[in-house]
């Protein structure tokens, strides 16, 4: 009587090692990402460090620029000064700078590490959706900076400038002396505001891709935010309506695109679904 020959069952501990591999090879893979984006940084900073004193100044245009439309209108000579209280205030100030400034730098490359991880587990449909992200939330950030240094940092200093009192037989005088670490902490706020609420096409476009919002849901909320949208404009604002509109219209805007483009998003869907029925 012949035996039937014995069928080869699966090791578990093949199955671990095998599942093991994989998933080392993607922490390696992680690590050499995260080294090039570090010394992406790394560089960036070394750049930024050298030329900090520059880009403060340029920081600064801002301030000068209020100090300008406040004299004019005031008939009074401003003139905007800095101060630091601390031996080491300014030179940290400008370790702050370089390395702020070095992410946004090294912005772009760190992007483009995230999107070499994670496209080898991406569908090619998939890579094509992503792409368009990449590249408009970068120019977002930037509309968002442009915003700061051109509208908001030159009306926040002109209005802290009006509050300064000139002497006279009544009263001393009262001026604005600004710390450069305080300076640099208000700008650097502002650019994050309003950089990342400038994101806000980008953030409701991905969570309708995925299905998380709809059009016809940002719609039945848009009352909501209004109100959220007006009480950011009040926190990141002087207090006084027009500052507020100034910032609130751009981010209300923002929101209706938004809506625009979750509803194209799910009308290409839609089609797609139909031509995957259909076929």
């Amino acid at each position: 009587m012949t035996l039937p020959p014995e069928t080869d069952s699966p090791d578990p501990l093949d199955e671990v090692e095998a599942s093991r591999a994989p998933l080392l090879d993607h922490l390696l893979e992680l690590r050499t990402r995260l080294i090039w984006a570090l010394l992406a940084v790394a560089v960036a900073f070394g750049i930024c460090f050298a030329f900090a004193v520059p880009i403060y100044d340029i920081l600064l245009r801002p301030y000068i620029l209020a100090a300008e439309l406040v004299s004019r209108s005031s008939g009074q000579t401003v003139t905007p000064q800095l101060i630091f209280t601390g031996p080491m205030e300014f030179f940290f100030v400008k370790v702050k700078l370089a390395l702020f400034g070095a992410i946004i730098l090294a912005f772009p490359f760190i992007a483009f590490q995230i999107y070499r991880f994670v496209a080898p587990g991406l569908y090619r449909n998939e890579r094509g959706a992503f792409l368009p992200f990449m590249v408009a939330a970068p120019a977002l950030f930037a509309l968002g900076v442009s915003f700061v240094y051109f509208v908001m940092l030159p009306m926040v200093m002109r209005f802290a400038l009006m509050q300064e009192q000139a002497p006279d037989s009544t009263r001393i005088a009262i001026s604005l002396l600004p710390r450069v670490s305080e300076y640099l902490s208000l700008t650097t706020a502002l650019i994050l505001a309003f950089g990342f609420s400038f994101q806000l096409p980008v953030i409701l476009s991905l969570m309708g891709r995925v299905g998380l919002v709809s059009a016809s849901a940002l719609r039945k909320g848009r009352k909501f935010a209004i109100v959220g949208i007006l009480a950011f404009a009040a926190f990141f604002t002087p207090p006084d309506v027009i500052s507020q509109i100034i910032l609130g219209v751009p981010v209300l805007l923002l929101y209706e695109v938004s809506i625009i483009c979750v509803a194209l998003i799910e009308k290409k869907r839609n089609e797609e679904d139909a031509k995957t029925g259909a076929s």
